[in-house]
């Protein structure tokens, strides 16, 4: 029987033009009715998808920058998983002798070094992907991002002050030989987790600041078993969900190598996946 329900929102809960179909919320919805825990879990920061989840009418649980803080319903923080100062630093400076593009996630909000590079970079892996059709929507999409973004003239600041907590690293770059090369040379850094939302990213936390190692914290404090647990999610920062869940979800977006680490396959974000696997769930014990 599920009990609680935890979805991803990039790739899974959001179409490419980044909303969220009404057949999804009136899924989540009839879920809730129906006594279930729904949890949003989500690489973004919360500052990216609070109020798009609000303007939705959805009101949930929240696990942000890939488990890094935790969020009740009202959108109050219960949990922090941040990165150590010190392992922080480690890593940005790896990625400055590599020479890749970063943002820096922190408690304060996102922040990045030039947000002409970002611009930039957002739209071409927008325009690489395929997953927004027109310029102005890509436009569109990428003015969106940058209006949660602050551009500082350093990060020492946020690494060396008390004041920032830092929850994660998020790495872009349209060159996945270069993103390979970076991934390796991280993989020797002790504490961390290495993950990835989409092919152009890695996503950087602390090994306990996983979308998975959250939710079994969330469904333990709701006194809720994990095989009575659905995750549905489409990309490599939702397999600590899928390997800790009892019902594995990937959406038909998803690559294969995620689909394969799943136990059922439903429709794409734009086909409204996420409602399709909700009702199968909640038919299965009518």
């Amino acid at each position: 029987m599920i009990k609680c329900i935890a979805i991803d929102m990039d790739g899974t809960l959001l179409t490419s033009a980044q909303e969220i179909t009404e057949a999804n919320r009136d899924a989540i919805k009839k879920a809730q009715e129906k006594g279930v825990e729904v949890i949003i879990s989500t690489g973004r920061a919360y500052e990216e998808a609070g109020d798009l989840l609000k303007d939705a009418g959805i009101i949930t649980p929240m696990i942000c920058a890939n488990g890094a803080e935790i969020r009740t319903n009202k959108h109050e923080i219960v949990g922090t998983n941040p990165l150590e100062k010190s392992l922080a630093k480690e890593m940005a400076e790896i990625l400055h002798q590599n020479q890749v593009y970063y943002e820096v996630y922190t408690d304060k909000g996102t922040y990045t070094l030039d947000k002409k590079m970002a611009r930039s970079l957002i739209m071409d892996i927008f325009t690489v992907s395929g997953h927004i059709g027109n310029l102005e929507d890509i436009q569109k999409a990428a003015e969106e991002r940058l209006e949660v973004i602050h551009e500082v003239e350093s990060y020492l600041p946020l690494f060396e002050e008390d004041a920032y907590i830092i929850y994660k690293l998020l790495v872009f770059h349209t060159e996945p030989t270069k993103l390979a090369e970076v991934r390796k040379k991280l993989s020797g850094v002790k504490g961390l987790a290495i993950s990835a939302s989409g092919q152009e990213n890695l996503e950087l936390t602390a090994v306990n600041a996983q979308k998975g190692v959250a939710l079994e914290k969330f469904v333990q404090s709701k006194g809720i078993s994990l095989k009575d647990t659905m995750a549905i999610g489409d990309n490599f920062n939702d397999l600590s969900m899928f390997l800790k869940a009892g019902r594995a979800v990937a959406m038909g977006n998803a690559v294969d190598e995620i689909k394969k680490q799943c136990h059922f396959v439903t429709g794409t974000n734009e086909e409204s996946g996420v409602a399709q696997a909700i009702n199968l769930a909640l038919s299965e014990e009518s």
